[in-house]
């Protein structure tokens, strides 16, 4: 099963989540429709908070030869516990900002800690297109989105494409 899309300018998008605590079923088949709706989007990360859910808990799998097995991981609680220094700048994408792109600048490298769904703690770095979706993904849990990370100029006109955007999806 999946889950609409939250659409920017919703306001629960720049909602600070709530930690998650105890892996239950329902924060089990969350991630599995979270999951589910990343993959038909389709897109390689996801956060709770795009599906309505103010709750601390993203999925990404940056897998992009269609030939290798999905490489799905679910991160619950995650926090970034060591950066690189160098840089890296990537054009990003957001499912809640459709046909939408910026370059950003991030960390080129990320350790993140993180709560599996098998309830342990799990610590992995990242690098490449990995480090840029967990940071993505780790900002909307904290009501943060790509376009924060961008100049005013450009941030404006992707707001205003939004906006006028779900204006037309509305009458239809």
């Amino acid at each position: 099963m999946t889950r609409p899309i939250l659409l920017f300018p919703d306001p629960r998008l720049k909602k600070l989540c709530a930690p998650v605590g105890r892996i239950t079923p329902e924060i089990e088949a969350l991630a599995d429709e979270m999951l589910a709706t990343m993959y038909a989007a389709p897109g390689v990360g996801l956060a709770a908070p795009q599906v309505g859910v103010l709750q601390r808990l993203f999925v990404m799998d940056c897998t992009k030869d269609a030939q290798a097995p999905r490489a799905p991981l679910v991160m619950v609680d995650p926090e970034i516990v060591g950066t690189s220094e160098a840089l890296n700048t990537y054009e990003e994408g957001c499912l809640s900002f459709p046909e939408q792109y910026a370059d950003v600048t991030r960390p080129a490298e990320v350790r993140m800690r993180w709560t599996g769904l098998d309830g342990k703690t799990h610590e992995r770095d990242f690098d490449g297109l990995w480090a840029t979706c967990a940071q993505h993904e780790l900002d909307h849990l904290n009501g943060k989105l790509f376009i924060d990370h961008i100049g005013p100029m450009k941030r404006q006109m992707i707001a205003r494409r939004m906006t006028k955007m779900k204006r037309e999806m509305a009458r239809a």
